[in-house]
């Protein structure tokens, strides 16, 4: 007897709610196994990979470089039962080193290798992914996110469920870009104004300019704003521990980066010597690095992103590092949509040790073509019901983009 996509859905995702009833009759119906024979035998039919190229009101700017564009890439995996999973990759040249043409490229590869496989088997996939994870991690990442979004609806769960969390809301702070003090401190002061209790802030110049910069920004927006900052890898370890020592009285909840991200004995020193608590960001992208990180006694923070990390799957494994080290992970990103943000947002909603959220990428996008996903009311993110990831992307919109 064949199932509609519809009755699979719904009987896997009743199924879900049951699982806690062993003897009920329903666990054993025949519609129950043969949407269990179908999972096991649903395959990756077809792999789309489009440009997603979003404008910015104006560049973005950190202390090793400035952004002009968001030039994604979309991944769209469909599966020969009908189920379609969303992706986005977010190469970040300054950090990641990686282009978009670099990503769709490393994107062929990957659809190659995928199609005809098992969806459901993310492990598996990831690690015949092999060396791309770290040449091409947000590629990489496009791919992980669409194979848990095929999951989550496979489960009829949001993920953030799939994984075992119960908050569907949390806070995120917004980012202050490098600019003029008084252009930074406008944006401080319509962030605050937009109900934002947290702004993080780009430095990691001059430090006598930077302090100067905090220290206005300071007295521009009062004492009730919480402050986190970021150098973006731009001091010298004697620049760093000089700037955060004059940068106590400003009260920095904490500081990302502050030296090259291979200094792991530089950013121990700084963190040795400084009264602001160190989080390393451009120094963790893989579950190695973490253990490094831990090994060197380096940081007191973890920042993770998808785009780093090579997806949700490493992500997880990162926090679940970081939680048996005692160490409390921030969940960050790049210039992201709404895609990769809500994405990111369910794994913080599912892991106790991630208590800083930074998932701002979109606030330069002149357009948000994402249909459903994350919403951002005041500073707290509202993640969606809706099985997977809960997002789509605006068919108008992607028909204006350039398929592969």
């Amino acid at each position: 007897m064949n199932i509609s996509r519809k009755r699979f859905l719904r009987t896997l995702g009743f199924g879900t709610i049951l699982g806690s009833l062993p003897q009920s009759g329903l666990l054993h119906s025949e519609a129950m196994q043969q949407a269990r024979a179908a999972a096991r035998g649903m395959k990756i039919k077809e792999i789309e990979i489009f440009h997603y190229d979003i404008p910015l009101i104006e560049p973005f700017t950190i202390a090793i470089g400035t952004m002009y564009a968001a030039n994604n890439v979309l991944v769209r995996i469909r599966t020969d039962s009908g189920i379609v999973g969303l992706g986005e990759a977010c190469p970040f040249t300054p950090i990641t080193g990686d282009t978009q043409d670099t990503s769709i490229a490393a994107a062929k590869d990957l659809r190659t290798i995928a199609v005809g496989k098992d969806p459901l088997a993310v492990e598996s996939l990831i690690k015949q992914f092999g060396a791309l994870a770290h040449t091409n991690p947000s590629t990489v990442a496009a791919f992980d996110m669409a194979l848990y979004d095929i999951l989550g609806k496979v489960a009829s769960l949001p993920l953030y469920r799939l994984f075992g969390g119960d908050r569907s809301s949390f806070e995120t702070d917004i980012t202050v870009s490098l600019d003029t003090t008084e252009k930074m401190i406008r944006s401080a002061k319509e962030f605050a104004s937009r109900g934002y209790k947290t702004i993080k802030i780009k430095v990691g110049t001059d430090p006598d300019v930077d302090v100067e910069r905090l220290q206005s920004m300071r007295e521009a927006v009062g004492p009730n704003l919480n402050f986190r900052i970021d150098a973006n890898q731009g001091w010298t370890v004697a620049q760093a521990i000089y700037a955060l020592k004059r940068m106590e009285p400003v009260r920095i909840q904490f500081v990302e980066q502050p030296v090259h991200r291979s200094d792991l004995a530089g950013m121990k020193r700084v963190r040795d010597e400084s009264p602001i608590p160190v989080m390393a960001d451009e120094s963790l992208f893989l579950p190695a690095d973490a253990i490094q990180l831990i090994r060197a006694d380096a940081c007191d923070y973890f920042n993770i992103k998808l785009t780093k990390a090579a997806g949700i799957f490493n992500s997880i494994k990162i926090a679940h590092i970081a939680d048996a080290a005692n160490i409390r992970c921030m969940l960050g990103c790049m210039i992201d949509s709404r895609l990769a943000l809500t994405a990111a947002a369910h794994v913080v909603a599912a892991h106790g040790n991630i208590t800083f959220a930074d998932l701002d990428g979109n606030i330069e996008h002149t357009v948000d073509p994402v249909i459903g996903g994350m919403i951002v009311k005041e500073g707290i993110i509202t993640l969606p019901e809706g099985p997977g990831l809960g997002v789509d992307v605006d068919p108008a919109f992607l028909k204006r983009m350039k398929k592969v």
